[in-house]
């Protein structure tokens, strides 16, 4: 007979390679890997699939189940968001502390223990480092920051949600400004986290650039939220919207660790919604003190200008006594010399005028009514007018004859016209 096989049971096999992995495996191992799928469970337990990729070709060369245990994922979760600035969730790439397992039913897994946050921030670093390589290359990256903003900015659109508290400091701050500037703000409503958010403040900014001659600026701010949601301003889209927008922008997300790529290519990068009002108020105090400064100079100068004018006046003060007997003068002279023209123009033109008068009074008397009547001639009135045409009376009118001793009352009877043309 042959010898009897040795069987087992299938649960038997995984046990054996349950042990075998435990003993070839017992430590923890720091793990770099890319996390694919990412699921936390009403339990409160996440469930990840990892995998690892070429880097040359993109193509998936490992892949693993991995669990991050409640207890462990309420402490993880929360210290990765902040550290990074990144939410938990697939698409990241991390560095983690693992136990290789492999359970008789579920197989072969990664108990994950603890995580290295800075892995990931380089990665998201080095992803920054390339958008803003691209948009480098593009030529657009260094457009919003080197327009110039004008001597008085005072119209301001702003991109908020406008329930956002970073926006109410903003206008509280703007509008208690302590030198009580007048600044003009129309809100844009804009998702600030969340997966909306890049596409909404596109949107804003499409909307603002309809109606860019009526304002200075743009004003981005956030201010508020989790830092996990930074991520939605490391974005090529929306950065190269900001970049070659054609008013310059500001940035005041709220977050003081690092920047994001909006950040590095708005024009202006403040840390805060409140700081993004100190700016604006700032430059309008800094314009209000030019001015003044001005005011100052132009009033120096007129003051320096009465002295030097006093100073003339003065000199000219005590040369004036000769001045002025000297002018005396000539006026003198020059004053007989026209009266004594004044006196011969008189002269000549009284005689004149009283020929021309004694002239006009000839002629006048000449052919005056009284005259003409004198001579034999009469005047016809009708109503006190002078009659001329037979057209200006009628028969049966009262007529006046005026002649040279008395007057002639008479009544038409009849009117001939000439017979003579």
């Amino acid at each position: 007979m042959t010898e009897a096989r040795k069987e087992l049971s299938l649960f038997e096999l995984n046990a054996r390679v349950r042990d075998a992995l435990q003993e070839a495996l017992p430590e923890r191992y720091w793990v770099r890997a890319e996390v694919s799928e990412a699921r936390v469970h009403p339990s409160g337990h996440c469930y990840l699939e990892l995998i690892e990729k070429e880097e040359a070709t993109g193509r998936t060369i490992a892949k693993a189940r991995a669990t991050i245990w409640a207890s462990t994922f309420r402490l993880l979760r929360p210290w990765f968001e902040q550290s990074t600035g990144q939410i938990f969730t697939a698409g990241i790439k991390i560095l983690i502390s693992v136990s290789p397992i492999f359970h008789e039913l579920y197989g072969y897994s990664l108990t994950i223990h603890d995580i290295d946050p800075a892995y990931t921030l380089g990665d998201a670093a080095r992803r920054r480092a390339a958008i803003l390589q691209q948009l480098r290359d593009e030529g657009v990256a260094d457009m919003n920051k080197e327009l110039v903003w004008p001597a008085l900015p005072q119209r301001f659109a702003i991109i908020s949600s406008p329930s956002a508290a970073g926006y109410g400091d903003f206008m509280n701050q703007i509008q208690n400004n302590p030198y009580g500037y007048k600044v003009y703000t129309a809100l844009f409503p804009a998702s600030m986290q969340g997966e909306q958010t890049e596409s909404s403040i596109i949107e804003a900014l499409d909307r603002i650039a309809c109606h860019e001659e009526l304002f200075d600026g743009v004003v981005i701010i956030r201010g508020g939220g989790a830092t996990s949601d930074l991520n939605s301003f490391d974005s090529y889209p929306l950065a190269a919207n900001i970049a070659q927008f054609p008013l310059p922008v500001i940035t005041g997300i709220g977050h003081e660790r690092d920047d994001t790529v909006i950040d590095l290519v708005a024009n202006t990068r403040v840390k805060t919604p409140t700081a993004a009002a100190e700016w604006i108020i700032a430059r309008l105090h800094e314009a209000d003190l030019h001015v003044a400064g001005l005011s100052l100079a132009v009033s120096d100068e007129v003051h320096n200008r009465i002295l030097r004018e006093k100073q003339t006046l003065q000199r000219t003060t005590s040369s004036l006594p000769l001045l002025i007997e000297r002018r005396i003068a000539g006026e003198r002279h020059k004053t007989a010399m026209w009266l004594e023209q004044i006196r011969h123009a008189l002269r000549s033109r009284l005689d004149a005028e009283r020929n021309r008068l004694d002239t006009m009074e000839t002629t006048v008397t000449l052919v005056s009514p009284q005259s003409l009547l004198q001579r034999g001639y009469s005047l016809t009135l009708h109503h006190g007018r002078v009659v001329k045409s037979i057209a200006d009376v009628a028969p049966g009118a009262t007529l006046e004859t005026l002649l040279a001793d008395g007057s002639v009352t008479s009544r038409v009877e009849n009117i001939q016209p000439s017979k003579t043309k």
